[in-house]
């Protein structure tokens, strides 16, 4: 590594016609990161990642035969396997907050998401503070941005069949009070946005007017790309090229969504549209966004949800026609079972995608996989009879430690935030109690 006398500020941002773009770390940052008492550099911080999915998973296909470091990856972890090393696959913890009993107002979709991050019950549209938010307000000290509550899905894709109180705590899984939940955005571009800097409206005529003009957030700050571009030594020159083809990347397919929806007539708000006509393809350029976030350290804290908890999305990119919801409720139908399986599957895929995104984008002394910790689950376990026990999940990534390459099995009915405490003290969070925690869990972190 190159160490140079003058360093880059580690808060370093490109300008230009009121655009503003900030720097991933980079090597000729590293004297600028060096303790002042021993002169050695600062470790890369921790990102947190929580992703929920809904309606259960097919659990015989989900959970390993085995536990221990010799398990194999069952069907719908199959895609996970190019990452075995940096996965732990978390078995027998249960939401029992969302255990809902007969005679309970609360339905069971709802009690499932409410309690993911919290492990609380909600009621009468309140809850208390989530896992990501309990981060938030500690690492979000250091950043631009707290968190990111992000979505695939929208209201109009709910189900139904719970009261509205219920079906709103399926609107999002982060809380950053009892009385105050986080809305989830669905829109790259406003994503896009919040990071780089603030749209125009959806105005039709304003909205065609700047796809037309296809000027890019890079066009803007060319000059001082330019000028960083012949201060930083050839590795970081490569780093910098990596992620400024990202962000064009991201532009391309945002400002692609924009024009296939630009006959569409729009209510003006506040953004624009950019959301595109496919799930998979909403799901990568969300993940690419989360990338960039991480990778600039915008900030540290991102919750994720897939879809909504009771979410009748139908997956017509691998040939599925029905809601998700209807077909979790198979009765032990072997064809509609299948269908859910393959659901499984397809969204194993593409955290497969956002995992390889992760390894491989350069990070301090190794890439942003190592020094992330990725929750990945849902709220149930079986979405047939709706079970809140012994829940699919699973964590990715390093966490700045040595972690993976094992399948875990606790005492059932261990409470699931006892994980939540774990991976908050990984990022350097601690607290001593969330929700309904007894502890933390052991055997997550090797080192």
């Amino acid at each position: 590594m190159m160490i140079f006398k003058k360093a880059i500020a580690r808060r370093t941002f490109l300008r230009g016609a009121g655009a503003t773009l900030a720097l991933p770390l980079l090597d000729s940052m590293s004297p600028a990161m060096a303790a002042e008492r021993d002169g050695t550099a600062v470790k890369s911080p921790v990102r947190l990642n929580m992703i929920y999915v809904p309606n259960g998973r097919i659990m015989r296909e989900w959970t390993p035969k085995t536990a221990g470091a010799t398990f194999e990856l069952p069907p719908t972890l199959a895609p996970l396997a190019p990452f075995r090393d940096r996965l732990t696959v978390v078995s027998h913890l249960s939401n029992m907050a969302a255990v809902v009993r007969p005679g309970e107002p609360m339905g069971n979709h709802g009690a499932a998401s409410a309690a993911y991050l919290t492990g609380l019950r909600g009621a009468n549209g309140q809850l208390g503070i989530s896992a990501d938010q309990v981060a938030a307000k500690d690492l979000g000290q250091q950043t631009q941005l707290a968190s990111l509550e992000l979505t695939l899905d929208t209201v109009g894709l709910l189900g139904g069949g719970d009261t509205p109180v219920n079906d709103a705590y399926s609107n999002t899984i982060s809380w950053r009070s009892a009385t105050q939940p986080l809305p989830m955005e669905s829109n790259p571009r406003a994503v896009f946005e919040r990071l780089f800097g603030e749209g125009d409206s959806t105005d039709t005529a304003e909205r065609l007017a700047r796809i037309r003009q296809n000027r890019s957030l890079l066009d803007y700050v060319a000059g001082d790309i330019s000028r960083m571009m012949n201060r930083v030594p050839q590795s970081d020159r490569v780093k910098l090229s990596e992620y400024l083809d990202g962000i064009r990347d991201v532009e391309r397919r945002i400002q692609r969504a924009e024009e296939q929806a630009s006959t569409k007539q729009l209510p003006v708000v506040a953004r624009p549209t950019g959301i595109p006509g496919t799930y998979d393809d909403h799901a990568r350029l969300m993940f690419d966004l989360q990338v960039l976030a991480f990778q600039t350290d915008m900030t540290r804290v991102i919750s994720l949800i897939m879809a909504h908890e009771k979410s009748e999305r139908a997956y017509r990119e691998i040939g599925i026609a029905e809601g998700h919801h209807a077909l979790s409720h198979h009765q032990g139908d072997p064809n509609m079972i299948g269908k859910v399986a393959q659901i499984d599957l397809f969204q194993s895929q593409l955290l497969a995608y956002y995992l390889e995104k992760l390894r491989a984008t350069p990070d301090g002394d190794g890439t942003l996989l190592d020094h992330s910790a990725v929750l990945y689950g849902s709220g149930l376990s079986d979405g047939n009879l709706h079970k809140a026990t012994d829940l699919p999940l699973l964590v990715a990534g390093g966490g700045g430690k040595k972690m993976g390459g094992r399948h875990l099995e606790f005492t059932p009915n261990t409470p699931m935030t006892n994980l939540h405490v774990t991976l908050l003290d990984i990022a350097g969070v601690r607290v001593d109690k969330l929700g309904d925690s007894t502890g933390q869990v052991d055997g997550l972190s090797l080192a």
